[in-house]
């Protein structure tokens, strides 16, 4: 499985960081070209490489992880998808004001998974704050990453990867039930939950 992240802002540099911690190779790319992250790189070490986007969509498992409004230009022209999985990691709200973006109803990623037509979208990685996302053990546990999807064999890869990078993984259902964990308007993000054996 190869893996590979779009964005290498906070949560993408936190998901780059666990993929490796982890012993697995991945991809990073972003919107400024693989020399912008030179050091980024180094800090990953020899697991970790720099790519360009088009090259970080052709991976097995590809994070996004870019500022919502950043998103559609981040992926276009990208694809075709072919069944690959996207994992989404956003939340429809961008700092300095963290006014939230008119859906029309929907959820951000049912948004999303439009955006990338032919990709099996799970949503994860959404609801914590990089300090907590880069420590998967917690009092003397392990931090619960919630997530949702509508492709069985999708979740359960990214479950898979979710367990191997350190946490306790919870299925909380279709994208329909992710708005649980999207921010704003869910009850889940932020929720800093330990699962104990």
């Amino acid at each position: 499985m190869n893996i590979s992240i779009i964005g290498a802002g906070a949560i993408g540099a936190a998901i780059a960081h666990l993929v490796v911690k982890a012993g697995l190779n991945v991809s990073v790319a972003n919107s400024r070209g693989p020399d912008s992250l030179a050091k980024l790189v180094a800090e990953l070490g020899p697991l970790a490489q720099a790519v360009t986007v088009q090259q970080a969509s052709e991976a097995d498992i590809v994070f996004l992880a870019v500022n919502w409004s950043k998103i559609a230009k981040a992926v276009e022209g990208l694809g075709p998808w072919d069944s690959r999985i996207v994992v989404d990691t956003n939340n429809p709200i961008e700092a300095p004001l963290f006014k939230p973006f008119d859906l029309g109803g929907k959820t951000s990623s049912q948004v999303v998974a439009e955006m990338v037509p032919g990709a099996r979208l799970v949503k994860a990685f959404n609801h914590l704050a990089p300090p907590l996302l880069v420590n998967p053990a917690a009092e003397g546990g392990k931090r619960v990453l919630f997530y949702a999807g509508e492709d069985a064999e999708a979740k359960s890869q990214v479950a898979e990867l979710i367990s191997q990078l350190g946490f306790y993984g919870l299925d909380l259902g279709g994208l329909q039930q992710g708005r649980l964990a999207q921010f704003p308007g869910g009850p889940l993000p932020g929720l800093n939950l330990v699962k104990h054996n």
